[in-house]
């Protein structure tokens, strides 16, 4: 900038017409005057606005300090350990353990909290003999398998091996979801907008 400027100064000085600045001396010599000076003689310097800047004089023990205090951070941090990720799925919401109820549990008269507990009785003796029978009618059935399977492989160990290995169309089943309309094939289904509200932890 202040090379361009001394340029362009330098130009429009020449140009313009100034007062002569030579003396004729005795003997015909031309002598400079000494009050004018010549054009060329102009220069401009880059302006210096900032101040130098003085280095600052470090202390070693206090960088020694420095560095031990960032040591014993590190050591610390590496004795911690890392937070697990907790699962959103088994952290019971706070609403869900308040036991206050809003309405209070009927007060039942004696005779019909003994009925309740006779009926209560009965009916566990009732799904005992149920579960007794089952297992007894399960045991009978393995029972008969087995002696069936023996007498299989004294007639025949091919017919044996065979009845063995499991039968996949014992049970046939297929099942199709629910379709009100036929689905269209070339059909791009939108996302939709929807607020991402997943919590993302950092370790």
């Amino acid at each position: 900038m202040s090379l361009a400027l001394s340029r362009s100064l330098c130009r429009v000085l020449s140009r313009q017409a100034a007062p002569p600045s030579f003396l004729m001396g005795e003997n015909g010599h031309a002598i400079q005057k000494p009050w004018f000076a010549s054009v060329m003689t102009l220069k401009t310097s880059a302006a210096l606005s900032a101040l130098p800047k003085k280095k600052k004089r470090v202390d070693p023990r206090r960088e020694q300090l420095m560095r031990e205090r960032l040591k014993k951070k590190l050591k610390k941090m590496e004795r911690v350990s890392p937070e697990l990720i907790p699962i959103e799925d088994f952290i019971i919401p706070g609403k869900c353990l308040d036991d206050m109820r809003d309405r209070s549990a009927p007060r039942l008269s004696f005779e019909e909290s003994e009925r309740r507990a006779l009926l209560l009785k009965e009916w566990s003796r009732y799904k005992q003999k149920q579960h007794m029978a089952e297992m007894e009618a399960l045991e009978l059935a393995v029972e008969a398998q087995r002696e069936a399977l023996e007498e299989l492989r004294i007639e025949s160990e091919e017919l044996h091996q065979a009845a063995l290995k499991p039968d996949p169309l014992l049970f046939p089943f297929s099942y199709e979801g629910p379709s009100y309309t036929p689905p269209k094939a070339k059909y791009d289904a939108p996302d939709g907008k929807y607020n991402d509200i997943t919590k993302v932890y950092t370790q």
